[in-house]
């Protein structure tokens, strides 16, 4: 392998004249010119070049109709290949699959159809706030399963207790936004083993789960020696992997038919009130087929950042970090300050324009506090700035 850097993920390939036009949610586009977001966990260079070649032949065509409800029959034969041969859900069918515009389209559609009002719904905390926000779309109580963001350990005694006759699903998200868990073989089969003994569902967002480093492996529980694939709902989409979240693309596969028609009609796609865009999904098949080395690339880039992120942010006094086994965001302790997350993530940005994600419930859930959240999708001059202004932020207030 050469050691010479991929130009594909170096600091020219970034393009911040675009990224300032077109890069929203807290990050370019909507900060002033002299701040570095390290914030929405978005990809900060092009995306694959075939991606792109297959969304300009589409538009060449000159066709923008209408797709079916359930998606492109393309999109679903695609999607089922990728789950058989990326996330070992080895029984993955077109049949099983429905287009969504995004994950987290799909996350609701999920909790909308496994969900009644009143009923409850375990997630994890910290973990991202769309979880909640899809169980309380669905008139549902999120109930919070800790994970301690120190360790990635997590109590399955006290998931155990949190279940309640008025329990009728667990969320899992895997990896874990934003403590970067990978979980095991040996956690997912203790909740394999709780979902079966009280006859609950599983809303399992895997949209992180090619974004994994080291000795860590992604395992969909959804996957057959589990035991629980017929209650499994499996989420994920074309975001973190390929950075298509301006694409709005996701999916949904069930197992069963009963289910997949059911979230079908869960998701308003039948109405053309809702529904994934064809065009969105001619790039998804574009990158399921073609896109893996760019793909695996990016993936070689941020094991070189995470590793300098890492590092640096140690160097900090006070601080506390695991590194993550999967994800592209870090979440250390600020506990050590003596602020809050929201009051540090107001001085970085205010006094030395970065901005940085805080670990407040209203994005993660109470056990994020102490913590702030940060991306190191981009390259390694921004990452380096960056970070550097965090260091002088946080030894400013020792």
């Amino acid at each position: 392998m050469s050691g010479e850097p991929d130009p594909r993920f170096t600091d020219d390939a970034v393009n911040f004249e675009v990224l300032r036009e077109r890069s929203f949610n807290l990050r370019w586009a909507t900060l002033p010119a002299d701040v570095i977001p390290l914030t929405a966990a978005d990809i900060d260079f092009p995306v694959a070049y075939e991606i792109r070649e297959a969304v300009k032949a589409w538009i060449d065509r000159g066709y923008f109709s209408y797709g079916p409800a359930e998606g492109l029959p393309e999109f679903r034969a695609a999607a089922a290949t990728m789950l058989r041969t990326h996330k070992g859900i080895a029984n993955a069918s077109a049949e099983q699959v429905l287009a969504t515009n995004s994950a987290a389209a799909a996350l609701e559609t999920a909790a909308r159809f496994m969900l009644t009002p009143g009923d409850e719904a375990i997630i994890s905390d910290p973990v991202d706030f769309l979880f909640q926000r899809s169980v309380e779309a669905a008139g549902g109580t999120a109930v919070r399963w800790a994970c301690d963001p120190a360790t990635g350990a997590v109590d399955f005694e006290q998931l155990a207790k949190l279940i309640t006759p008025r329990t009728r699903m667990i969320g899992l998200c895997n990896p874990l936004n934003p403590v970067g868990k990978v979980w095991t073989a040996a956690e997912l089969e203790q909740l394999a083993k709780l979902a079966n003994a009280h006859d609950l569902w599983i809303l399992s967002d895997e949209i992180w789960s090619d974004i994994v480093y080291g000795d860590a492996r992604h395992v969909a529980i959804a996957s057959d020696h589990f035991g629980v694939a017929g209650r499994t709902v499996t989420v994920t989409g074309l975001s973190k992997t390929f950075g298509l979240a301006g694409m709005r693309i996701g999916l949904l596969h069930a197992s069963d038919e009963a289910v997949v028609e059911g979230l079908l009609e869960a998701s308003g796609a039948r109405s053309t009130a809702n529904g994934a865009a064809t065009i969105s999904q001619a790039a998804a098949i574009a990158a399921w087929e073609q896109g893996w080395d760019w793909a695996q690339g990016f993936l070689r880039h941020l094991e070189a950042q995470r590793e300098f992120a890492v590092r640096r942010l140690r160097e900090i006094p006070g601080i506390e970090l695991r590194a993550p086994d999967g994800c592209y965001v870090l979440f250390p302790s600020i506990r050590q300050t003596g602020r809050s997350s929201e009051w540090i993530a107001e001085h970085l940005l205010e006094r030395h324009r970065v901005a940085v994600v805080p670990g407040a419930a209203r994005w993660f859930g109470p056990g994020a506090e102490g913590h702030i959240r940060i991306s190191f999708a981009t390259s390694r001059a921004v990452l380096e700035e960056g970070l550097s202004r965090v260091a002088a932020g946080l030894q400013a207030l020792a």
